[in-house]
């Protein structure tokens, strides 16, 4: 339990830190599942254009702390070769 009242403020912060990066990891996974539901139907198109839109909630995810930067890459790296291989 947090006594001193700097304790008391980093509990404040984390609790406050911790909402945020929970809706912000929670957004880009929901537009990763987009493009694994439009690469699952095998629409190329639309898993195009939710790779597109994916890609730039990814990388913000980076420069806000939630993910690691070769995470990401990983992320978009295998989800660019499966949305390339479908015909």
């Amino acid at each position: 339990m947090a006594n001193s009242p700097q304790a008391k403020k980093r509990a404040r912060q984390n609790e406050k830190r911790y909402a945020i990066n929970k809706a912000r990891r929670s957004r880009i996974r929901t537009f990763l599942r987009k493009v694994e539901e439009a690469i699952a139907s095998g629409d190329k198109d639309a898993a195009t254009a939710a790779l597109r839109a994916a890609q730039p909630e990814l990388m913000r995810g980076v420069t806000k702390g939630v993910f690691h930067k070769n995470t990401a890459a990983r992320k978009m790296s295998r989800l660019s070769a499966r949305v390339k291989a479908l015909g």
